[in-house]
Parts: structure tokens; sequence; C-alpha cells
């Protein structure tokens, strides 16, 4: 399981940002300590020479190391969602095996060995975006988004010839894509596995390229497709569709589709989870009085009742007009709070009223010297 793999940067020994010789050199130096050939019946050393193998297998390349920096070791899973790219045996360290020990053919066949170019491949994970209002991002939606990815090219089915012909099997390596030499070395004799230069490791050779996609036997083209949003969704979730990604490697999967999903602000509802907030304006008046007020939801609007005597901050519970629930039935709740809006430009009369008021409460007279000014200034 991934999640019981050691931190391939804790295997070999460095930091993360470590440069591409700081990792061979310590790929190196853990593949000598630990080599079972020259530790035999050693089974700790020959599990830490397989885990050093898997490590270097996977920072040493720029592109694998970048998937795992992101994704950690779920990006080679291939049960897992950004599976796909996996551990292959001792993937391609011919060089390494080459520099350290010369090979050593006979050391139980940790020998260099290079992956089959005619194995089945998974296709690439394919990334898109969409964007959709808030409204869109609660009760869901179809939209129409278009995805570059690669397919099998129609015109050659995938060889990669030009109709009406066919490959030619490498007469170096027999189609295996790989040639083997032996050597002599201090240890004895040596094997080692490298790409065939001939057909560049393909296994085969093509005299007559297709034209549509110039011998590679797959094309990147253009395809408009609908996506369904689900309600409830929220700003930065992804939604995945298996095997809509690129097209697979002699006869490998296809890839998923990952759609990144960016919600637009609303210009009166924040989100909280499944819970909606808002702020509802009211007056002086409403909120001594009481009163009912309309208030907006993504439903419409509805009455809210402002008890006498609310004072400012207040919040209200809207039961069931949040967001739906992005996985089950029901919704969350919308909560009210209350701004209590102070009144400008007042006229003389409207002034007194609130003098008689203020009066009749008790309050410093107002005025100059009351607690307007003073408010005031």
């Amino acid at each position: 399981m991934a999640a019981e793999k050691r931190d391939y940067y804790e295997v070999l020994g460095v930091k993360k940002g470590a440069t591409a010789d700081e990792i061979k050199k310590a790929y190196r130096k853990i593949t000598k300590e630990n080599h079972p050939d020259l530790h035999p019946g050693d089974k700790a050393r020959e599990e830490r020479f397989k885990e050093a193998n898997e490590a270097y297998e996977i920072l040493s390349d720029e592109e694998k190391r970048r998937k795992y920096d992101q994704f950690g070791h779920a990006a080679f899973d291939p049960n897992a969602a950004y599976g796909g790219a996996g551990f292959d045996g001792f993937g391609d360290l011919g060089d390494i095996f080459g520099d350290i020990f010369g090979g050593f053919g006979g050391f139980g066949g940790f020998g260099a060995q290079t992956r089959n170019p005619n194995a089945p491949r998974r296709g690439e994970n394919v990334r898109a975006g969409v964007n959709i209002s808030f409204e869109e991002a609660a009760f869901g939606c179809d939209k129409e988004i278009t995805v570059p990815r690669v397919e099998q090219c129609s015109d050659c089915n995938g060889s990669g010839c030009a109709p009406g012909t066919t490959p030619e099997v490498c007469p170096d390596c027999k189609g295996s894509g790989t040639v083997r030499t032996t050597t002599r070395t201090p240890f004895g004799m040596a094997q080692s596995t490298s790409p065939c230069s001939k057909c560049r490791g393909s296994g085969k050779i093509i005299h007559q390229p297709c034209k549509t996609c110039r011998g590679m036997g797959r094309i990147r083209r253009q395809h408009k497709m609908t996506v369904k949003i689900p309600a409830g969704i929220d700003d930065g979730q992804t939604i995945s569709r298996a095997g809509y990604g690129d097209t697979g490697v002699n006869g490998g999967p296809p890839g998923d589709l990952l759609i990144s999903v960016s919600v637009r602000p609303h210009a009166i509802f924040q989100r909280d989870g499944s819970d909606l907030v808002m702020e509802q304006e009211i007056s002086y008046a409403q909120a001594a009085l009481g009163a009912e007020v309309q208030v907006p939801t993504l439903d419409g609007k509805v009455k809210l009742t402002i008890p006498e005597g609310t004072q400012p901050g207040a919040v209200f519970r809207l039961r069931g007009k949040g967001i739906p629930y992005l996985r089950g039935s029901g919704r969350g709740d919308q909560f009210v709070s209350v701004k209590l809006v102070v009144p400008k430009g007042l006229n003389a009369n409207q002034k007194d009223l609130l003098r008689q008021f203020a009066a009749s409460m008790g309050e410093p007279e107002s005025g100059s010297k009351g607690i307007f000014s003073k408010k005031k200034k």
C-alpha cells in the first residue's frame, strides 16, 4: 500500500530540494552498502537495496519527481486517482549499476534492465477548468467544456505507418527494443541492457510514417463535452471522469479527466461549508418596534420577523435555505446578521421628534451639547 511506504527523500537520506547529483550520489552510497550479492542472506539489506532502487527510479526522473512532490505515493498507485506511472521493477537504472558495479551480471538478476517499450502503458491524466456562478454551484448544472487530449490516430489506427504500409521489426533487437551486452569485470562477466539505438527502443522501424500523426501513432485533438456539475460543489474542488484522459499506449488504459471548478463570488452571500451568511440592513424604528422585512435567499425573497428590541449584530437562522449537501440529501442553513442603519440628512421636524424621544427616555438634552453633538465630534 502507498500509505505504508517511506518517503522517497527519507529513503535516500536527502532533502526535498536536493539536486540530481546529490540524489545520484546518495543512491550510489546506499546500493554499495546494501547490495544483496555482497551480503548474501541479509534480508534487511536486500529490502533496503530494493527500497533505494524504487526511490531513485522516481526521484531521478524529472517528470516523476514532479508528480511525486505533488501527490506523494498516490501518483504511482494504479488504484489511486493519480495512479498510472507505477513502479516497474528497477526501471532504467542501467547507467547507475554500470557506474557502480559494471553490471554484476551474475548478481541474482539485479543487473541493469529497461522497461519493455512494447508493454501497455496507461495514458496521462488530462486537466481542465470550468468557471461557474454561485447559483450554479449551489444547485448544479451542465457545462460544455473543450478538452485537449491525446488519442489514437484514426488514419493509421495507432501504428504510426502510412495507410497500406506496416512497420519493420527491428533486425538488431528483434522487436524487443533493447540490446544486451556482456563485458568482463573484476567480479566476473557482467551483462547490461540498454535501449536499441537502431529503433530508439521502439522495437520497430517505420519507413513510411503516417502524415497525420508523423509516425507517432497518436495525435492531440480538441474535444467538446458536457460535464455535469453536482449540486453543492465548492470553489477549488475537482470533478473526476475516469477514462476521459489521454489514450493509453500499446493497448494500455486511458487516463482520467480532472476538472477543476472555479466559483464566482456572490454579491450578497458568503459561503461557510453548506451554510450561507449575509447581512440585512434595518432602521432604528424597525429594530425598536419590530417589523417584517423581505430577505433574499437562493430560492427568492422570504419574510423575516424582526422582534421588538432587536440589537445591532443579532443573527437569525433560516433553516434549509443554505447550500445543498454535496453528498447526501438536505441543505444547510442561511444566517442573517442585522446591521443597523443610522439615518442621514434629517430635517428640523425629524430632529425635534428624536429630541423628544431622547427626553422621554431620560437621556441628556440633544443638540449642540447633547449626545448627537458628541457623536458628530
